[in-house]
């Protein structure tokens, strides 16, 4: 037996060791096995922050030129493939008469009403000499070359062809009106040798012809200076910028004839005036300073103010920085200083008690506004028109002793608080696209109100009519501000937001002066040519010949 116990005790212990070292293995495998998993599972390291956001980048970029693209190219080709129009008729299908509503010009009033009216509730014909509209806030750049002239026109009938309704377009010149019967005299352009004179009929009346410019009784103005409210007026200050330049050139550089020739004046610091010159300015330093250096360091451009301050309207901290920078371009300014006369060679200045002749080579006059003829006889048929400055309007813009139903809008009226600018004839336009909207649902129950032969029936629709004339309000102006570019990528603003008002100058106010008239572009066509136009200059320059 003791045997027996001898023998077990160490079989026992041998079987413990060899289990402990068979565990002790097991487990080193598996603790190696372990480590070399975790080896393997070990997380990559993160990419970079700056990797992340390259590509963030990237496809941001890729996102907004795609999309981009598809935006500007429906847009074109919206604007391109325009909705078949409803045709005009003399009755509606209920047989309620279609009433005629007649517009006169094509500029800021006139075309804003007709892209904003609906056109289907009316018979509408627009009538003017001139086929296309504008954009006039652009035209002091045209002259120089920053814009190009086909980019900010717009054709009539292009802007008719979108309307919801059938447009008819007259291209001829309204001589005269005829209050009590209702009629146009137009004057046909497309017969120059016999004008074809016509009587269009109307129920309603916009008359938006504009304004011509004011000499102020300055003899020689109409027959020696250039103006700038038109394309041919632009096309002809180019052709005499170039003209001198290229007859300067021929001359030795004392001559005075040389001189006088390199004289650029313009007259006028108003908005088109100031932003004319720093143009011409921009053009002579950063162009033509490149290919005729020693020209270009001869020419001098003088503004003639006749009060003490250009730019009048905006803030006294502005015109400072504008008069302070004209000083540093060399733009000569002469304030206080009033045109006399302008002959051949001279314009006669009188500043205070001096007497100056100045020679000039161009001379570019860019001062107030005038009565067309059109709106001359209508003045001085009505016995409430009593003002030269233009057609008195009341507050719904209808013109006085018109019999409420002519309307005015626009550089040819006159009211207190409202000035002759782009923003006040946008803003009466879209007044009166609802004002003939209300006048359409107003005519249509009163048309009713005739047929119907019940007395409550009647008075009920004569009632309706009367309520819903009593919402049109009043014509109320939201002045928005005021923007000029002075040169040398600078502009000033005069902004106001609600009761706040902001004055801006600077570089940075230029880049928002060319996104404000930018989104101001009639067309999604001229926006994107003045956008490339303003591109083409920044790479290539400005074009240096005629």
């Amino acid at each position: 037996m003791s045997m027996v116990f001898k023998s077990r005790v160490p079989l026992t212990l041998n079987r413990a060791l060899l289990n402990s070292a068979r565990f002790s293995q097991k487990r080193s495998f598996s603790s190696s096995f372990k480590l070399l998993n975790a080896a393997n599972t070990t997380p990559k390291p993160k990419k970079s922050l700056i990797k992340t956001v390259s590509k963030w980048l990237v496809g941001s970029f890729l996102f907004a030129t795609i999309g981009g693209t598809g935006y500007v190219t429906y847009s074109l080709w919206r604007e391109a493939n325009p909705a078949p129009q409803q045709p005009q008729s003399p009755a509606f299908p209920n047989g309620s008469p279609r009433k005629t509503l007649v517009i006169l010009g094509s500029g800021w009033g006139s075309i804003t009403l007709l892209k904003h009216l609906d056109t289907s509730k009316y018979n509408v014909i627009v009538v003017s000499p001139r086929n296309y509209f504008l954009y006039t806030p652009l035209l002091p750049s045209a002259p120089v070359g920053t814009v190009e002239l086909k980019s900010i026109v717009e054709p009539v009938r292009a802007v008719a062809r979108r309307t919801k309704g059938e447009v008819r377009y007259y291209q001829g010149e309204a001589i005269d009106v005829d209050v009590e019967n209702k009629t146009v005299k137009v004057k046909s352009s497309d017969h120059v040798d016999e004008p074809l004179i016509e009587d269009l009929k109307y129920d309603y009346l916009v008359v938006g012809v504009g304004a011509q410019p004011n000499t102020f009784g300055t003899p020689g103005v109409y027959e020696h200076a250039s103006f700038l409210k038109e394309i041919s007026d632009a096309q002809e200050i180019r052709g005499k910028i170039m003209n001198s330049v290229a007859k300067a050139a021929i001359l030795p550089p004392n001559d005075p004839e040389r001189q006088k020739l390199l004289n650029f004046i313009v007259v006028g610091g108003g908005p088109t005036g100031v932003e004319f010159a720093a143009e011409l300015k921009d053009y002579i330093d950063q162009d033509l300073s490149k290919w005729m250096p020693q020209i270009s360091k001869e020419i001098k451009v003088i503004l003639v103010e006749a009060t003490p301050n250009i730019l009048g309207s905006f803030e006294p901290s502005l015109i400072q920085y504008a008069k302070d920078l004209f000083k540093r371009e060399r733009i000569h300014l002469k304030l206080k200083t009033a045109v006399k006369g302008v002959d051949d060679d001279y314009v006669t200045t009188k500043c205070g008690d001096d007497v100056e002749k100045i020679p000039y080579g161009v001379l570019v006059w860019a001062t107030g506004n005038a009565p067309r003829e059109v709106s001359k006889k209508l003045m001085e048929k009505l016995d409430e028109q009593d003002s030269r400055r233009g057609l008195l309007i009341n507050e719904k813009l209808q013109l006085l002793g018109g019999n409420d139903s002519i309307f005015a809008v626009g550089d040819c009226t006159f009211h207190p608080g409202l000035f002759p600018t782009a923003q006040v004839a946008h803003q009466e336009s879209l007044y009166l696209g609802e004002v003939f909207n209300k006048l359409y649902k107003i005519d249509q129950l009163k048309w009713e109100a005739s047929q119907t032969k019940d007395t409550s029936s009647k008075q009920k629709l004569e009632s309706r009519a009367q309520v819903l004339a009593a919402k049109i309000g009043n014509f109320k102006y939201n002045h928005m501000g005021a923007l000029a570019y002075i040169g040398s990528e600078k502009a000033v603003a005069d902004l106001a937001i609600g009761e706040s008002k902001y004055s801006m100058s600077g570089s940075f106010t230029f880049l928002f002066w060319k996104y404000a008239y930018l989104s101001m572009c009639l067309s999604f066509r001229n926006k994107v040519l003045v956008a490339m136009d303003w591109i083409k200059v920044s790479i290539l320059g400005r074009n240096s010949s005629v």
